[in-house]
């Protein structure tokens, strides 16, 4: 970030002048504010009851954690809880101890590999595989909004436990791009299978999370009837408590012809992702309050280049 030098008292009228000017510019341009580790409502843009970051569902308000790859394994604590090796193949962001036994309490607390080292979540999704072998993920980006037309001021944080699937994992059709896509880069349009992408705007699997809860149930048989996804911007009696609409965004270094494509859970058709929340409470409210709650945009975006897609730092 370029540092900015007070300038003399003579022309400080000029300057905050210049500054207008650039914020006005910044604001059409759509970037964000860049928030760091810990995050702070003070650096969030204050942008009205829409935002401005042109997400999934256009203009709305946010909060965004960047989380490195951190592990793969044949494991899966929602779906198989105390069987390793019994799933296909995923890999996991965010909790690094993430394992067939995790369950939210032992997660709390734990290493992460997102920059917000109190999103101590555990997200997973299907290996991709080029032909046959392993693609190493860049990272995953979450993107925190209210759901489609929902009143922002309605959302409440997820309950510590919640877990939820979305996705299809036995799919052989194609899967609405509503919930479940590939997309080159940070803009580019959810498609059913991957595009050719552009070596400045890799390929990217986008996943869309239900962003209503049944009030009761942090998980179900299905993992998924305990929630659902809300219609013309309410949810249904059954599922009344509007939550944060998550969307996963996992980049990869692909672009280009050439790739022969598939998941560990079957074709390119078959894209899903798992969550448990396990944040630190405190601060998955204060997120939810002071961004979502009050229409700001807190977090990170990047329109000129795909550095949102990255490999992370690695820490301890």
């Amino acid at each position: 970030m370029t540092e900015v030098v007070p300038a003399p008292r003579r022309h400080r009228g000029a300057l905050l002048v210049g500054l207008s000017l650039a914020v006005v510019g910044v604001l059409v341009a759509g970037a964000v504010l860049l928030l760091g580790p810990g995050g702070d409502e003070d650096q969030a843009a204050a942008t009205g009851a829409t935002g401005f970051q042109d997400g999934p569902q256009g203009l709305v308000p946010q909060f965004i954690v960047s989380c490195a790859y951190s592990h793969s394994a044949t494991n899966d604590p929602i779906v198989w809880p105390g069987q390793p090796g019994r799933s296909h193949r995923h890999d996991f962001f965010g909790n690094r101890t993430t394992s067939d036994s995790s369950t939210p309490d032992s997660l709390l607390g734990q290493p992460t590999s997102c920059e917000r080292q109190l999103d101590t979540a555990a997200y997973w999704a299907p290996s991709l595989f080029d032909h046959g072998e392993p693609v190493a993920p860049l990272g995953l980006d979450a993107y925190y909004r209210p759901g489609p037309g929902i009143d922002p001021a309605s959302v409440v944080p997820y309950p510590h436990g919640l877990m939820m699937i979305s996705g299809d994992h036995t799919a052989t059709e194609p899967q609405s791009t509503q919930f479940v896509g590939w997309a080159c880069g940070i803009q580019g349009e959810m498609q059913v299978t991957p595009p050719t992408c552009p070596a400045d705007a890799p390929l990217r699997l986008k996943v869309v999370f239900p962003d209503c809860w049944d009030g009761v149930n942090l998980d179900s048989e299905t993992h998924k009837s305990h929630v659902a996804a809300s219609v013309g911007g309410s949810c249904p009696d059954t599922h009344p408590v509007a939550i944060p609409q998550l969307t996963i965004a996992i980049g990869y270094p692909i672009s280009g012809e050439g790739h022969e494509l598939t998941l560990a859970s079957g074709t390119v058709l078959t894209g899903h992702a798992d969550f448990v929340n396990s944040w630190d409470e405190k601060e998955l409210t204060r997120q939810v309050e002071r961004c979502l709650n009050r229409g700001l945009v807190c977090g990170v975006v990047n329109n000129k280049a795909e550095d949102v897609v990255r490999p992370m730092p690695v820490r301890p």
